[in-house]
């Protein structure tokens, strides 16, 4: 739907002060910047975010990695070991709606910049507080992806079930952080506009991980049962893996009986779905093993792209592995519009980057703003913040 012209974020008109960098928290603030909030992004003089210089690969631009988490914000150098920086800083947190940071636990309230101190000032702050393994006994151990991923179940349930534990092919401990540190901010927002209270949210990566393993924690909780690697395949569905053809393999999913029959109706094997080791999903997962024997005898007969091609005609969900570039163009070609093109201060473009991805009736118009370079906006930035108005804060809604 076609945004109506000059039409606002949701979040148009709240200040968030990005305090963090890296990937979880710049992630979360992005998010908000997508859905109109202003996002003031403060950077050390000189280096700036970590993620700048982490590269190969680089764009015309930057790094790749910076830019994945950082657009449609405004970047401000600020020293936080010079008292007048320092004191601009918490003039920004003081006229902020939200603050995300991710400095080491108490690391902000020795700048006199934690919740405690800000919110006796700021009431109304919305403060969230990112770390790797909480405030209490996890306090002093650094919060990495990878490490969260290893010590917290993930990579002992990723790769094939003799191979060596793999970790996911993106920070996606860090990304589940994100999401769930913009859930409580919109929620706390929510709240705000009854109370006029803000709140302090404490998120941490284990904590994001473990939220995120769904049915296979609970397999632990609830069964007692340790869950393990199994490649592709799914602990409590058959056939929901890869499955080999003539040429590569193929992903199918049969959620139910009914998609199994028609599954066997296609590779001509239709008996296959009346074998009561095969009947029903729990006689399926009994007899796995058999089970994917036979359909992969069955899927050698063909490529897998034509076998692709006759199960989704049937109804029964498959896909090619695809590289991420295909992805991309197989979204384009369902007319999600997975991308949005980006543009400096210039209004000139600036390159491609995945678009955020709730479509909203009625749409609005969305930012498209670059990543900022380093310090980008200092001047304007410092220039308000010095301004001698006595701050009180956010007007809130």
């Amino acid at each position: 739907m076609t945004p109506t012209p000059g039409s606002a974020g949701p979040l148009s008109g709240l200040l968030v002060a990005d305090f963090s960098r890296v990937l979880a928290g710049p992630l979360a603030t992005m998010t908000l910047a997508d859905l109109g909030a202003r996002v003031i992004k403060v950077e050390r003089p000189g280096t700036g975010d970590d993620t700048r210089s982490w590269g190969p690969p680089y764009s015309p631009t930057g790094a790749t990695y910076f830019e994945s988490a950082n657009r449609n914000k405004e970047s401000v150098c600020l020293d936080l070991a010079d008292p007048g920086d320092l004191q601009l800083a918490r003039e920004l947190a003081l006229r902020a709606d939200v603050l995300v940071e991710n400095f080491k636990p108490g690391g902000m309230a020795k700048l006199g910049l934690g919740y405690a101190e800000l919110s006796a000032a700021n009431p109304g702050l919305i403060y969230a507080s990112i770390t790797g393994f909480g405030s209490a006994g996890g306090a002093n151990l650094m919060g990495y992806d990878f490490i969260v991923q290893a010590l917290g179940g993930l990579m002992s349930i990723t790769g094939e079930k003799d191979g060596k534990p793999t970790k996911a092919g993106v920070a996606l401990v860090d990304v589940l952080t994100a999401k769930d540190t913009t859930i409580g901010v919109l929620a706390a927002l929510a709240a705000r506009t009854g109370s006029g209270r803000g709140a302090h949210l404490e998120l941490n990566l284990l904590s994001s991980l473990q939220g995120a393993l769904a049915n296979q924690g609970q397999a632990y909780l609830g069964a007692g049962k340790v869950p393990h690697r199994m490649g592709s395949a799914h602990p409590s569905i058959v056939p929901y893996q890869l499955l080999q053809c003539a040429d590569a393999p193929l992903a199918v999913a049969c959620g139910n009986d009914g998609q199994f029959a028609k599954m066997a109706q296609v590779l001509g094997v239709p008996g296959l779905a009346g074998d009561p080791r095969f009947a029903t999903n729990n006689a399926r997962v009994e007899h796995r093993t058999e089970l994917i024997s036979l359909l992969e005898e069955a899927l050698s007969a063909s490529s897998a792209l034509i076998w692709q091609d006759k199960l989704i005609g049937a109804g029964v969900p498959a896909g090619q592995v695809a590289g991420i570039d295909e992805g991309i163009e197989y979204a384009e070609s369902l007319g999600l519009e997975p991308t949005i093109e980006v543009r400096n201060a210039a209004g000139q473009p600036a390159g491609r980057q995945i678009r955020h991805p709730i479509s909203w009736t009625p749409a609005f118009a969305a930012p498209a703003a670059a990543p900022p370079s380093l310090g980008e906006h200092s001047d304007p930035i410092r220039a308000w913040l010095a301004d001698a108005t006595p701050s009180a804060g956010p007007a809130r809604g």
